[in-house]
């Protein structure tokens, strides 16, 4: 959908936003375009408690049931109580590698649409796009998955052997950009869009109500050149929106470890910039060490790749191998083979240096073929060649990195205070990312847990009401959040997040709240919703042409 040559309504306001179009966006889009779930009559859930829950009044959908009254008692590996309760109906007891049908029947309701817009800056899929194409996905294909259309059908359309029962992310990100065909969603989704200030509007005399102010750019292709290609431009936008769902993920800005040296060339934050050494033949089995920082799944698939190679890795990161929290403790072996090979490795070849004498720092040199883990650390202490089962790999738990010096050594420090140099030839940084806010006051700091800190999915999400997705410190009402934002990691149970933003504005659409929003249709409406590009025009002409 192009902003720019939309039809200008004074005083017309949005009712929903979404800044966002990965799954989280699209599933909200799917639940909002009239798509509802109900107890299907002859279906059964192999929890009698919540199924009896739900046939307690069967002819209300799953959007007018009280929420919270259905999530007590279930318990998931999730956080988030309707998290777990919409996982549960969608794939009953999936944990346990059952194969339970939704007891859930989709049905399509126009009349219950809710007008809104979805806005993205590449095509419906986000950050998908971005992945790495071809590592497998870190869940099973049906818990990657969006309501309506089976992934592993999807799949088994596009390729004749469905691997592992998990696939690629280009395949998720293909498979989301087709689900917004199939669902017939495009009407409300405008890609090539960057958001670049979310503000509250304060109401007008005329009676006009407080809504939410969204400005940002469009990626539009200009004219044609005479060699075939266009040069495109970026038009600015204005919407008036009753409200603004948080729907961005978290894969914006690579974390940083805010190190002395970190900006140094052989210094990356990316998988990407690890392929692209491998592809211009820069790193082989004679290189040296490349240092991997990080316990996370991008930070395995770089020693994987590198091990691959027979390029000697260095691993460093925080956590001991036996910490819970580490996300390889949490997958089943089975299921993520590739994985639990990184784990082994990191538990099996630690790097165990002598106590330094005279309080110097302990130094490793790759001095000879990677083929033996002795070549990675002469130190005596290192495994040795016999009883390695992985050559050329050895793992720093407990280490944090002090320094990159422009040598291309890497002062690593354990938790005791040991330090450790390292020659390597690169270093990754590989420890998570944090979502682009800068269209928030402060980037958004003031919604978080700890309004002090950086939003981060894991540890500074923000904060919201947990049965309607509410932020709780927006500075006025109709502000939500979702997914990654608020800590969920995992499309299984960002859906959650959608049926919950999804059911309280529905009851808000019912209560008659919103100012007539509730009497609205999609129909029509898309070409009314957006203001005339804002180029030459005041602040005070803006609010002229909405008042």
């Amino acid at each position: 959908m192009d902003l720019h040559d939309k039809e200008i309504v004074p005083g017309e306001i949005l009712p929903v936003v979404i800044i966002g179009n990965g799954p989280s966006g699209i599933c909200l889009s799917y639940l909002l375009s009239g798509y509802t779930p109900y107890l299907s009559p002859e279906a059964s859930h192999p929890n009698p408690l919540l199924h009896s829950k739900l046939g307690e009044q069967p002819h209300l959908s799953l959007l007018e049931q009280d929420l919270e009254y259905l999530c007590e008692g279930l318990e998931g590996r999730s956080s988030n109580p309707v998290a777990v309760l919409f996982d549960s109906l969608l794939l009953p007891d999936s944990d346990f590698g059952l194969d339970y049908t939704s007891p859930l029947a989709w049905r399509y309701e126009p009349e219950r649409a809710i007008p809104h817009l979805v806005l993205g800056k590449g095509p419906p899929g986000g950050a998908w796009h971005a992945m790495e194409g071809s590592m497998l996905t870190l869940s099973l294909a049906n818990w990657m998955e969006l309501p309506g259309l089976k992934l592993k059908d999807w799949m088994r359309d596009k390729r004749r052997n469905v691997r592992n029962d998990r696939a690629t992310p280009a395949e998720i990100a293909s498979y989301y950009q087709h689900y917004v065909s199939q669902m017939s969603l495009e009407q409300s989704f405008a890609c090539g869009t960057t958001v670049t200030s979310v503000t509250r509007q304060p109401g007008n005399q005329d009676g006009s109500p407080p809504c939410w102010r969204v400005k940002g750019l469009q990626r539009r292709e200009g004219e044609e050149l005479g060699d075939g290609s266009s040069v495109s431009e970026e038009v600015p936008f204005s919407l008036l929106a009753h409200n603004v769902v948080l729907a961005t993920g978290t894969h914006d800005i690579p974390a940083r470890l805010g190190v002395e040296g970190e900006s140094l060339p052989f210094v990356c934050h990316s998988f990407w910039e690890l392929e692209a050494a491998i592809s211009r033949g820069e790193l082989d089995q004679s290189s040296d060490p490349v240092l991997v920082v990080g316990a996370g799944l991008t930070a395995a698939d770089a020693v994987l790749a590198a091990h691959h190679l027979n390029t000697p890795v260095y691993h460093a990161f925080r956590r001991s191998v036996t910490d819970p929290g580490l996300i390889f403790n949490q997958l089943p072996k089975l299921l993520y083979p590739e994985y639990h090979k990184v784990h082994q490795m990191m538990t099996q070849q630690q790097h165990r240096a002598d106590p330094p004498s005279q309080d110097r720092a302990h130094n490793l040199q790759h001095r000879s073929a990677p083929s033996t883990p002795s070549s990675l650390s002469p130190s005596s202490t290192s495994p040795s060649s016999s009883s390695s089962s992985y050559p050329g790999y050895l793992s720093f738990p407990r280490h944090r990195v002090v320094a990159f010096r422009p040598d291309r050594k890497c002062v690593l420090e354990s938790d005791s205070g040991q330090r450790t140099v390292v020659q390597v030839s690169k270093a990754l940084v590989l420890i998570g990312a944090h979502p682009n806010l800068s269209f928030l006051a402060d980037n958004g700091r003031l919604l978080g847990v700890k309004p002090k800190e950086t939003i981060t999915c894991r540890r500074n999400p923000i904060e919201v009401d947990p049965f309607t997705n509410k932020v709780v410190a927006a500075d006025g009402p109709g502000m939500y959040a979702m997914g990654p934002l608020v800590g969920e990691n995992f499309v299984r149970f960002l859906k959650g997040g959608a049926l919950a933003i999804a059911s309280d504005l529905a009851k808000r659409q019912r209560e008659g709240e919103g100012r007539g929003e509730e009497d609205m249709t999609t129909d029509g409406l898309m070409d009314r919703w957006v203001d005339r590009q804002v180029t030459t025009q005041t602040e005070a002409e803006v609010c002229d042409l909405n008042s």
